[in-house]
């Protein structure tokens, strides 16, 4: 198959296109940037239809991840570039396959498990998970990201497209032993015991492992009769401090420090991202995947979090043609240790 990826450079386009090569498929990526380096790459602005769109026609699927990274402040300025990248990369796409004459006959879209509401007492499925925006507990400005997301979903079903089946992929944080992936950052933080609960830790966190992410790509292109919104979360979502705490298990490393609320809100000041990334309550569940058949390999934390850990240790352990030992009187580096955080 040929398999377009528009905006696939990130964490989960690699997860993606990796897999894929993988099984012999002809990968494509539409980039703005550069390549993964394994992968074709063809440049697009995310904006306008142009040469690049000749890559859909003939295609069998285009995966659409492109979107600014919601790992930022959430400033006007931010907010506004985030939606404009999702809805206009997502209207692009659009048009491409519209054009096409021999349109992907599956086009699979982004989208996020933010959409849901911000809630404790239940489950969201997508037959009756709470849309967010109105929570009376909730920062007003988060409801911009429920803007975004509606947005996002809407272009998508507006897109005049009736020969080419159309899936949103609601996804949860997708947990991969991949550098500067949000596994990465959560297991840095847990070898430098900052990795307890924060603010309490009752907020629920959904998720789901790289490799069950992959195969509910591949289930739902082999699946014909499937279309709409689809939940991509492990069905059992847990709270952030048990969440920290088997993570912690995994690793072998005690306790972490916690971290109050107002201390997260400094820290993101300095790191340049936004609370609502650890505060808000995600319990999410992929009841139409499970309702269709789909069998989670990973579906509980712990056991997941054991395997993540262990190719996190794998892709960072020293190959024997590392450099000879230092000079006698010098300080051995452990490759597989990060250097410790900046302090000002």
């Amino acid at each position: 198959m040929r398999i377009v990826i528009p905006g696939g450079t990130g964490q989960v386009g690699g997860v993606l296109a990796r897999a894929f090569r993988a099984r012999g498929h002809d990968v494509v990526i539409l980039s703005r940037g550069g390549g993964d380096g394994a992968s074709r790459t063809v440049p697009w602005d995310g904006r306008t239809v142009g040469a690049w769109a000749g890559e859909l026609d003939g295609a069998d699927v285009v995966i659409n991840l492109a979107g600014r990274s919601v790992n930022c402040r959430y400033t006007a300025e931010n907010l506004r570039a985030m939606m404009d990248s999702r809805v206009e990369s997502t209207r692009a796409v659009g048009q491409a396959i519209a054009r096409a004459k021999q349109p992907p006959r599956l086009w699979l879209q982004m989208s996020t498990a933010t959409l849901y509401a911000h809630r404790f007492d239940a489950p969201n499925d997508e037959a009756t998970g709470l849309i967010g925006g109105e929570e009376p507990d909730a920062p007003a400005y988060w409801r911009q990201s429920i803007d975004i997301a509606k947005a996002w979903e809407r272009t998508l079903a507006e897109a005049d497209t009736p020969r080419t089946r159309k899936v949103a992929l609601r996804t949860a944080m997708v947990m991969s032993a991949d550098a500067g992936g949000v596994f990465d950052v959560l297991l840095r933080l847990v070898r430098f015991r900052l990795g307890g609960a924060v603010a309490g830790g009752r907020q629920f966190v959904s998720w789901i492992h790289e490799d069950d992410f992959v195969r509910a790509v591949q289930f739902l292109l082999e699946r014909d009769d499937l279309e709409g919104a689809f939940n991509l979360a492990a069905p059992r979502p847990l709270p952030h401090r048990d969440f920290m705490k088997e993570l912690r298990a995994a690793a072998g490393v005690g306790p972490g420090l916690p971290a109050a609320k107002w201390m997260l809100e400094v820290g993101a000041f300095f790191l340049r991202t936004d609370t609502e990334l650890l505060l808000k309550s995600r319990r999410v569940v992929p009841g139409r995947l499970l309702e269709a058949g789909f069998t989670f390999h990973f579906p509980d934390w712990p056991r997941a979090a054991r395997d993540l850990v262990a190719r996190w240790r794998s892709l960072r352990r020293p190959t024997a043609a590392a450099p000879a030992a230092p000079a006698s009187g010098s300080s051995p580096t452990d490759a597989r240790t990060p250097p410790p955080p900046h302090r000002s």
